[in-house]
């Protein structure tokens, strides 16, 4: 198989990669080779890769590892230094952003061609090599050019962090111009579903946090209205808030029980609950009784289309979402232990951890 090479990016043989042991969670930055490229695949110099709550799930066991040993990071930013054989609409010197995912081509939905269905797509970071590397070997169908005036740090979180939110409030809520909106926790996920929300036309936008320093946070990115979560009359100020009826789309950005009962709980007739926060616990829906005479909806979601990616590079790009202060530290690659730790403790209430794996 041949390459294309640009003579200005010259592939070393080897590279550092975080290495994920995932029998004994052992975590190990090792000189590895640079990845060989498949015909249909690219291969990316690292420029940026997020640190997610995925990532953690892994290493903390609330996901199931798939293999033995993995590079972690699926939130990538890089430029191409190698194209496959079968590559012809990318060039060596594109910045662009990695897909987090691609289709198993074994399905059922693979297999009548619907791969943007697909019931068993590989996950970069759990089934194959992530981004927490100098280099990362990615399809090449799935990638987004990244346009002149959008940061690389910023593009980097768009597949994932902001892209997520992005299909939870356009695809799964269906959000509608006007509708009132809460968010149940407004970290790196809820700050983005927030943001997105407004932009979208969400009246009024509500943030629900229990820590005060993120909600301070969360009015100053466009929040019309803050509360805390343990507050005991948490939902009558909602239903205050919205003129009695309650909100028509509630955003779980937490993904526990308690907060998805709350969030059910604020819900208007015909309203619509999304759960995007992941954890090992049950959710909570209410009584049948609630859920039936209100007519409510309770959704989960999980991921994004690529074209989202596309979208959000556009929004960015044109000043209507601001991501200027998402990126809340950025850690060289031997130091991601320490940014996985800063984001598990929540060291300094974190949007976005960055590995920044190449120091030019």
């Amino acid at each position: 198989m041949t390459t294309q090479t640009a003579e200005s990016f010259q592939v070393p043989a080897t590279m550092k990669a975080q290495r994920l042991y995932t029998a004994d969670k052992r975590i190990t930055i090792e000189e590895v080779p640079v990845p060989s490229i498949k015909a249909d695949e690219v291969l990316l110099k690292v420029a940026y890769c997020g640190i997610c709550h995925s990532d953690l799930s892994l290493i903390n066991g609330t996901f199931t590892p798939r293999v033995d040993v993995v590079t972690q990071g699926h939130e990538v930013s890089g430029t191409i230094v190698q194209v496959g054989e079968k590559v012809s609409h990318w060039n060596v010197g594109a910045r662009v952003i990695a897909s987090a995912g691609r289709p198993c081509g074994k399905c059922n939905k693979c297999l009548v061609g619907d791969s943007i269905a697909c019931v068993k797509k590989q996950v970069m970071a759990f089934d194959y090599d992530g981004g927490w590397a100098q280099y990362v070997a990615v399809p090449a169908v799935g990638l987004t050019a990244v346009p002149e005036g959008v940061p690389m740090d910023q593009a980097a979180i768009l597949a994932d962090a902001v892209a997520t939110p992005f299909g939870a409030v356009m695809r799964t809520a269906q959000l509608q111009i006007g509708e009132s909106v809460a968010v149940w926790g407004v970290g790196g996920v809820g700050t983005h579903i927030m943001q997105l929300a407004k932009v979208a036309g969400a009246v009024p936008v509500i943030a629900i946090d229990i820590n005060d320093e993120v909600l301070e946070r969360a009015k100053r990115l466009g929040a019309d209205y803050t509360l805390r979560s343990d507050d005991p009359d948490l939902q009558s100020k909602i239903f205050e808030l919205t003129q009695g009826k309650g909100v028509d789309v509630a955003f779980d950005a937490v993904g526990i029980g308690s907060t998805s009962r709350s969030a059910m709980e604020a819900l208007n007739h015909l309203g619509r609950t999304v759960v995007v926060g992941m954890s090992s616990q049950e959710l909570a829906a209410g009584t049948s009784i609630d859920l039936a005479r209100g007519r409510k909806k309770l959704f989960g979601h999980f991921g994004y289309r690529t074209e989202d990616v596309g979208a959000l590079t556009q929004l960015v790009r044109y000043g209507r979402i601001d991501l200027s202060q998402s990126i809340s530290e950025v850690v060289p690659l031997d130091e991601v232990e320490r940014g996985i730790a800063a984001l598990e403790n929540k060291v300094g209430n974190p949007i976005r951890i960055l590995v920044k794996p190449n120091e030019d």
